[in-house]
């Protein structure tokens, strides 16, 4: 279905202030019953706008409301078709000129056209194609059903079930997902308890899928050059995952958490991996921003460095008319779990890239190990150090052990020795480091086996 853009889309109410000099765009499904969430699902300026696509948390049987957005060069937005569905995905497809963003296509000119072969699907990410890039896109689902899409006639075909590929048993939330080095990287964020092991970090080369990880994990991002290092977040009961693909061999780094009010797969919400200014990525994760350098030097990951601690649910953000656009989850009643919520409604914050260096001050925990089998002598994964201000480390152990603690701070994989600290058997230990002291990354190695805890905390 093509259309061109209605003057206006009865069924979902947009509104548009200006505040200190900046707008602010407040977006809202209907409030008659069944009631969940107006989530900002996706943000993508193209076609002299600002497109925008909310979602409630499972269809129509959720809420109705929902629609695809355009927003102005004046920051007004009218609603040009309603869909009742639960989408978090775009691309921009340059062989064709076209962004795919929900169950919609969008041409040069601002034309949309709905796909409804894709429409009754929760779709989460929209992805490069592996070997016809040209002409054919995937879409994934939230339920991990793969499709092929045609960008020409717009007609898709299932080719997997990741669920049935990978024996997810139970409570599949596929979000994000990217292709870069001949490879489609996705990832499942379904984590409910302490143990769960039904999410996953999963990889396809072209012939045979792996999973790389059994943990929940959320994102998935590269840049077409610059050496194309693939980028993946995701998180663990001891701290956050942060992944990078660099020449063919995965690197794996550990950061830490700045809150856990993200840990639940209903929690999260798409947080993102985005290029905000030229050339420059801010990465969300477990409700820290992150600066980061989309180049490896030297084989390595150089430039991850936290900009601020937050509480927001920011599904997708963007620049926009210089500005940076973060979409929101606001106000939901969550399916009337809620009892304190009303009219589901959300909005899209603008400011500066820089204005987020004046929200919290970057803090957090966690570690390598939490209650974990380790093994004698061998290390763990690097743990961030840099752009904290206070830090702490907490050990124990089952049996008496020392922990020898190195740190890399050059950011290119050379390590040297800090400490030596011996925990006794069933013990605990406890390093202050010094007011002034800080490295790019640390990790640590145990001297014997053992079931170990180490946790960092940085104030």
């Amino acid at each position: 279905m093509l259309s061109l853009l209605p003057a206006a889309f009865p069924g979902a109410a947009a509104a548009q202030t200006r505040f200190a000099g900046l707008p602010n765009t407040g977006l809202s499904s209907h409030t008659a019953g069944p009631r969940s969430e107006c989530g900002v699902g996706a943000l993508m300026p193209w076609a002299d706008a600002l497109w925008a696509i909310t979602y409630n948390s499972h269809m129509k049987a959720t809420g109705t409301g929902l629609c695809l957005y355009r927003i102005d060069d004046r920051f007004e937005a009218i609603a040009v078709h309603q869909h009742d569905g639960t989408h978090a995905n775009r691309l921009v497809h340059a062989p064709s000129n076209q962004v795919f963003i929900g169950p919609y296509a969008i041409d040069d000119r601002g034309n949309h056209r709905f796909m409804p072969d894709l429409a009754e699907h929760r779709l989460t990410t929209t992805m490069p194609h592996l070997t016809d890039p040209a002409n054919r896109v995937y879409f994934l689902t939230m339920e991990g059903l793969l499709f092929e899409h045609d960008v020409h006639t717009h007609q898709s075909r299932q080719i997997d079930d990741l669920v049935k590929r990978f024996q997810i048993r139970q409570r599949p939330h596929f979000k994000g997902g990217f292709t870069a080095q001949g490879r489609m990287v996705v990832t499942n964020n379904g984590f409910y308890e302490f143990g769960d092991t039904q999410a996953g970090l999963f990889e396809f080369d072209g012939k045979s899928w792996r999973a790389l990880s059994r943990k929940p994990h959320m994102d998935v991002a590269a840049r077409g050059n610059l050496g194309g290092v693939l980028f993946a977040t995701g998180w663990d009961e001891s701290s956050v995952l942060f992944w990078a693909l660099v020449k063919g061999e995965w690197q794996r780094y550990r950061l830490p958490k700045s809150s856990n009010r993200f840990n639940h797969a209903w929690q999260t919400e798409w947080m993102r991996i985005r290029e905000v200014e030229t050339e420059h990525f801010l990465m969300d994760i477990h409700g820290m921003f992150y600066e980061l350098q989309p180049i490896a030097f030297e084989g390595r990951i150089w430039g991850v460095k936290p900009v601020c601690a937050h509480l927001r649910t920011i599904p997708d953000f963007t620049p926009f008319r210089g500005l940076l656009a973060l979409g929101g989850n606001e106000g939901s009643p969550n399916n009337n779990n809620n009892p304190l919520g009303g009219q589901p409604q959300s909005g899209i914050w603008y400011g500066k890239t820089d204005d987020l260096w004046s929200w919290g001050k970057p803090a957090g925990w966690g570690g390598p190990w939490r209650k974990a089998a380790v093994t004698a002598n061998q290390p763990s994964d690097p743990f961030l150090m840099t752009g904290f201000d206070r830090k702490s480390l907490h050990l124990a152990a089952s049996k008496s052990c020392a922990f020898h603690v190195e740190i890399d701070f050059l950011g290119d994989g050379s390590w040297v020795t800090y400490e030596r600290i011996a925990v006794s058997g069933g013990a605990y230990a406890h390093h202050e480091f010094p007011g002034a002291f800080s490295a790019h990354w640390v990790r640590l190695t145990p001297s014997v086996s053992c079931t170990a805890t180490a946790e960092f905390i940085y104030g």
